[in-house]
């Protein structure tokens, strides 16, 4: 899956940027406090109960709530208006927040990863944990699970590719507390080694994950441009507007989870440089109401006349002497 594939209604025109960050505030500060409880009882049990696995999951809790907080900031910071010297807006702060959450889930599950080599280099110090860490493990995969969903829904609607980001740090979390749960399990039925073995698989499973956010989140700082699927959508709408006979060179980048578009329009060469104009503002203004477009830039090129934005093609054959 995607973690920002909103490709299942590539129009957005009924969720204000204010109703988007209302959204992303609310839910948010539900993950913060959800992971505020569990990973003050897991850490806590799982030092109680001997239980390193329980601890990894406790702590990838607890960077759950660092995660909250950037996301909180970038949020707030990413609705602030354009000024002279961002004319596009804020809304990148969106990506960079992704790009330090892939960050902070790497270096939480390196983290985890090492830990859990370095016990077992000396399985003979391995403890046995008490039963009960096993019950907190059961009671965190099912908050965790339940808190993916609900923010995956929020994410969804609102189209959000930070809050998806945000929600898979959440299903993350259910998958490890899952692994963990196996751990314990297996160490209170006589192999202790299954423990750490479990905190290992969980800072693989995290520190993936985080690669995963991080390198999304790098190529959409890059300008990287949205799937054919929603550029076709937006030609088709620049086609329906009424004096488009053509479209061409059609280029989106992404800024944050709304998008920029230049495009060439074709239109009857016999019109006046008004009329041209006229039907370029139209075919913006339906284009802004109908998708996620920040801003459209259009080129009015003469319909079925030679094209002099592009250069010849060279010539084959390298032409007479």
């Amino acid at each position: 899956m995607k973690f920002n594939d909103f490709s299942d209604d590539s129009e957005d025109s009924e969720h204000t940027p204010a109703q988007r960050a209302a959204a992303a505030s609310r839910s948010t500060w539900v993950s913060v406090g959800v992971n505020l409880v569990l990973s003050t009882i897991q850490i806590v049990v799982g030092v109680l109960a001997k239980s390193q696995g329980l601890i990894a999951d406790g702590i990838h809790s607890l960077s759950d709530l660092v995660a909250d907080f950037v996301v909180l900031f970038a949020n707030h910071h990413a609705q602030k208006d354009a000024d002279e010297g961002h004319p596009y807006g804020h809304h990148r702060f969106e990506t960079a927040a992704s790009l330090v959450l892939g960050l902070l889930l790497l270096g939480v599950g390196v983290g985890m990863v090492w830990s859990a080599v370095v016990k077992l280099e000396n399985p003979e110090a391995i403890a046995q944990v008490h039963v009960i860490a096993l019950w907190v493990a059961g009671a965190a995969l099912v908050g965790k699970e339940l808190l993916f969903r609900y923010m995956l829904a929020v994410a969804k609607r609102v189209k959000s590719s930070m809050l998806v980001a945000n929600a898979w740090h959440a299903r993350s979390d259910a998958a490890s507390s899952l692994v963990v749960g196996i751990g314990i399990a297996g160490n209170l039925a006589g192999y202790p080694i299954l423990d750490p073995i479990a905190a290992l698989i969980v800072g693989f499973m995290v520190a993936k994950m985080g690669w995963e956010f991080g390198w999304d989140a790098l190529h959409d700082l890059m300008d990287r441009s949205v799937d054919e699927q929603e550029v076709q959508a937006i030609r088709q709408t620049l086609l329906e507007t009424p004096g488009v006979s053509g479209v061409h060179d059609v280029r989106t980048r992404k800024m944050g989870d709304m998008i920029v578009v230049d495009a060439h329009l074709e239109v009857n060469a016999a019109l006046s440089v008004e009329a041209g104009h006229d039907i370029a503002v139209q075919a913006r203004q339906r284009v802004l109401q109908r998708h996620r477009v920040l801003n459209l830039m259009t080129h009015v090129d003469p319909w079925r006349k030679p094209d002099l934005d592009h250069a010849a093609p060279p010539m084959r054959g390298g032409g007479a002497a």
